[in-house]
């Protein structure tokens, strides 16, 4: 592809994702086991008039919409972070086990210690910080390769998965609440959760945008970084970091969503090319609408029954992951 055709596809991905952004946000803000018609948007959101759907709107589907979007962009932020600091396009923060580091601790607090439950962001952060520590010291030989810290995330993953299923063995008869949160889900979250999750991934998200010069240094490989003046590990520290508090927010409200931080990271670096001035916002918005499209999907296409969003991820990633492993040759990875 040249500089033209780049160029070319950027613009048009610079106009078509936000618009299907704004799709996804309808689509979610109207359907679900109740839809509800266009025309009533709008005079519900001035109040102009009372409405039987303005419940349903305000206080149902307009935050799980805005959470929904949140823990995508997170998600996917994090994980084309990784994958550029790793050099790696099956980085992701479900599978170098940042996602289960945060995971494990808010369970800890939902199952353990209720009494915390407001604490739930802060402890999710922690989890996934302290995990991200974890991951690169158990990495770290006079410098942390890309591949020793995948190594290291993937034996640290199979660890917090095993703890977690031991805390669920022990405390069974509390478990029962925390399920769809493991299997990843939107399910019940309200303004209250938004409220809570918001500032800390909109500050994630903000400070990922100075990550992008670091990030495109690092994709010249360590040597030509140090010659350009870069501090290669403690940008390849702190970036790491950065992806544990963008996971740490979105597992706090949404638990273990899986595969988003692989899947578009990848379809849109596969469209625009590596440059994070592009990727990396490309992916927010990206990631967001896939969550919110996949969620309504999950909530409306099964009935009576509403599926657990993570779950349809997975179905959507996991042949996504696979597919990318039988293109190894073509991605440079052995």
């Amino acid at each position: 592809m040249n500089k033209q055709q780049r160029n070319r596809r950027r613009w048009l991905v610079a106009i078509i994702l936000p618009l299907l952004s704004i799709i996804a946000c309808l689509y979610g803000i109207l359907y679900g086991s109740i839809s509800i018609p266009l025309s009533e948007v709008i005079p519900i959101l001035w109040g102009q008039e009372p409405s039987a759907y303005r419940t349903i709107l305000i206080d149902l589907r307009l935050p799980r919409v805005m959470i929904g979007w949140l823990v995508g962009a997170c998600l996917a932020t994090a994980g084309a972070l990784l994958q550029g600091v790793m050099k790696n396009p099956l980085a992701d923060p479900g599978i170098i086990g940042v996602s289960a580091g945060g995971g494990i601790t808010a369970m800890i607090t939902m199952v353990m210690l209720p009494q915390l439950s407001y604490l739930l962001p802060i402890t999710a952060f922690l989890g996934a910080f302290v995990t991200a520590v974890l991951i690169y010291l158990l990495a770290w030989d006079r410098g942390a390769s890309p591949v020793k810290i995948i190594l290291a995330g993937v034996a640290v993953n199979a660890l917090l998965g095993a703890l977690t299923n031991g805390i669920m063995v022990i405390y069974s008869d509390r478990v029962q609440a925390v399920l769809p949160w493991l299997s990843g889900g939107l399910n019940g979250r309200s303004w209250y959760h938004l409220e809570f999750m918001a500032p800390y991934a909109i500050c994630g998200l903000i400070l990922s945008l100075f990550a992008i010069k670091p990030a495109n240094l690092l994709l010249l490989g360590d040597d030509a970084a140090q010659l350009l003046g870069q501090r290669v590990e403690m940008n390849r520290l702190l970036i790491i970091l950065l992806s544990a508090f963008l996971a740490g927010a979105a597992v706090s409200v949404a638990g273990l969503v899986g595969f988003v931080g692989l899947v578009v990271p990848h379809m849109i670096r596969l469209m625009i090319g590596e440059d994070y001035r592009f990727l990396l916002p490309f992916s927010i918005i990206g990631g967001g609408t896939l969550v919110v499209f996949a969620d309504t999907v999950a909530r409306s296409w099964f009935g009576s029954i509403e599926l657990p969003v993570g779950i349809l991820l997975a179905v959507i990633g996991a042949p996504f992951f696979l597919f990318l492993l039988k293109r190894k040759g073509r991605l440079g990875l052995s």
